[in-house]
């Protein structure tokens, strides 16, 4: 197994816990003290993009080894002449030709397009606790940003305040506050995507969301995710609310209904219950039977009232992968999302995450190929987003660029919510009646962040760029947390932007799968990107030769 690098000596990064290949520890705490590199650009925003003490040091890569087949495996490819896709009003001179002119927007969908400022999105934030805590900063910051978040599966299921009578939701005061807190600083870019799956369609949520918000919302059916094969889960650690769940109609392992399971509950044996939802399609063998049943859902919805409709699918084989974008495009979806095996999650078996599913590089691969075969027939392929362990801006490119000309976002789960801790805790020590309101972790401000600064205005490198899109009256409801979202994707949109710059395309859309090359022949052969020294090697002879 390959073990990536817990420090990065340029940038003054460090992973508390053992490092991933996003740069993220594998366990990610809402209360670290830092100081990945996520966890930095929260806060210094794109100096982090730079060696640390200019002036005083000299830099040298120490990426020259790439072993496997990963995204550490590609390499970005950059040319010496050329200019494509300058916005409108642009010359190829080179006063005109810089980084910042990249255009870094997108939209997706099929009739109704979806603008977003940057091509990014978050993972599914459903019924895991910690998404609640800091949902103001995650929505908040995703709405001034401008790109869309997700709400994920069993909001409504778990929430001891809502109300379903006979199959149908009466009230849903945790699923109103999230949407409504996106909704309060939407500004016509990013949207608020609402995540269902076995129990949430039993339930009625996409009944609710039409009734009460129509097509403000995008509703998203589930096949799956990256890190898990099985449905959602969280875990609690009351048995009265064990036992609500299971009357909910939850799986809850073990049963708390069972007295042997109480007792033991009560001698502290066992301290937690896992909650767990269904797996969908159980009474189907075979795709077209799938076909049939995914385009009455999608039928459904559309008389319901919904204008766009997205499918987010997992780390299963090649032939449910074929199957959700050939189903997705035929059904004219908005958005398909495919999450790879190396992704992040609320709550998994740790060994299902570690040994299921196909790696996120041969997922994503094999989707542009199937994307592919479907263009060359004429039919109008759905666009995607992917995601599974993606968290810089090498990354995002890298994506892009692997599933072009079919993906139009590319999907960061942990690593756009690390920013929501940070802010958080952040502002709860600066402010401590605000403390426990925030759910801040701190009771101090630790050395990696009294480095930059004891007010907000010092700490985020973003702090003005806020306050001049929201006003100064607004600032002081903006929570730290969604400053910080702020900040990181700042940081991010600024690296892609050079990255773009280099390889000459000012535009998203003018990014091909020419822009990368594979830095081994296993990575060649499993994505189809070529390796290094091919690429324009015989244009490299003609050279030579003439």
């Amino acid at each position: 197994m390959i073990q990536w690098p817990k420090t990065n000596d340029a940038l003054g990064t460090v992973n508390r816990g053992d490092a991933a290949e996003s740069g993220l520890c594998t366990l990610c705490r809402a209360d670290c003290q830092g100081k990945c590199e996520t966890y930095l650009s929260s806060m210094v925003g794109r100096k982090i993009l730079y060696p640390r003490d200019f002036g005083k040091t000299i830099s040298g890569s120490r990426n020259t080894m790439h072993l496997g087949v990963s995204y550490n495996s590609l390499r970005i490819n950059g040319y010496n002449y050329g200019a494509e896709g300058l916005p409108q009003g642009l010359s190829n001179s080179a006063d005109d030709c810089i980084f910042p002119n990249v255009n870094i927007q997108t939209e997706f969908g099929n009739e109704i397009k979806t603008k977003t400022r940057v091509p990014l999105m978050t993972g599914a934030l459903g019924s895991t606790f910690i998404a609640a805590k800091y949902w103001d900063s995650f929505a908040i910051g995703a709405a001034i940003v401008g790109f869309p978040i997700v709400v994920g599966e069993n909001v409504v299921g778990i929430d001891r305040e809502a109300v379903i009578e006979n199959g149908r939701i009466k009230k849903a005061p945790e699923l109103d506050r999230r949407i409504d807190t996106f909704l309060r600083y939407y500004d016509g870019y990013g949207a608020i995507i609402v995540q269902m799956n076995v129990e949430d369609t039993n339930n009625g949520v996409a009944e609710y969301i039409i009734d009460k918000y129509g097509d403000q919302v995008v509703i998203e059916l589930k096949w799956g995710q990256g890190a898990k094969c099985i449905g959602g889960e969280i875990q609690v650690n009351s048995l009265d609310y064990a036992i609500f769940l299971k009357n909910r109609g939850y799986i809850v392992d073990p049963d708390p209904t069972a007295s042997e399971v109480q007792e033991a509950f009560k001698s502290g044996a066992i301290g937690s219950f896992a909650r767990h939802s269904r797996l969908g399609y159980t009474d189907l063998s075979s795709p077209d039977q799938v076909k049939e049943n995914f385009m009455q859902a999608v039928a459904y919805l559309r008389k319901l009232g919904y204008k766009r409709i997205s499918l987010k699918t997992g780390s299963y084989g090649m032939e449910a992968l074929a199957m959700s974008i050939k189903y997705a495009s035929e059904a004219k979806l908005d958005l398909l999302t495919i999450d790879g095996s190396g992704g992040g999650t609320g709550m998994s078996p740790w060994n299902m995450m570690e040994a299921w599913g196909v790696p996120s590089i041969q997922l994503h691969s094999k989707a542009q190929e199937y994307a592919a075969i479907l263009a060359a027939k004429g039919q109008k392929v759905v666009d995607m987003a992917l995601g599974g362990g993606l968290a810089r801006e090498d990354h995002i490119f890298k994506a892009l660029a692997l599933g072009a000309p079919f993906t139009k976002l590319v999907c960061l789960g942990r690593s756009m919510m690390i920013p929501g801790f940070l802010g958080s805790n952040i502002e709860g020590v600066l402010n401590p009646e605000k403390k426990e309101l925030l759910n801040g972790n701190w009771d101090k401000l630790p050395a990696s962040v009294t480095q930059l600064g004891m007010k907000p205005e010092e700490i985020f490198a973003g702090y003005y760029d806020v306050q001049k899109k929201v006003g100064k009256d607004e600032m002081a409801k903006i929570p730290y947390g969604a400053i910080a979202i702020w900040t990181l994707a700042d940081k991010l949109g600024a690296g892609l932007q050079q990255l773009m710059a280099g390889a000459r395309k000012f535009t998203l859309n003018e990014i091909t799968r020419n822009e990368i090359y594979s830095a081994n022949r296993e990575t060649e052969k499993e994505t189809g990107i070529s390796y290094i020294t091919d690429v324009q090697n015989e244009s490299a002879k003609k050279i030579l030769n003439a």
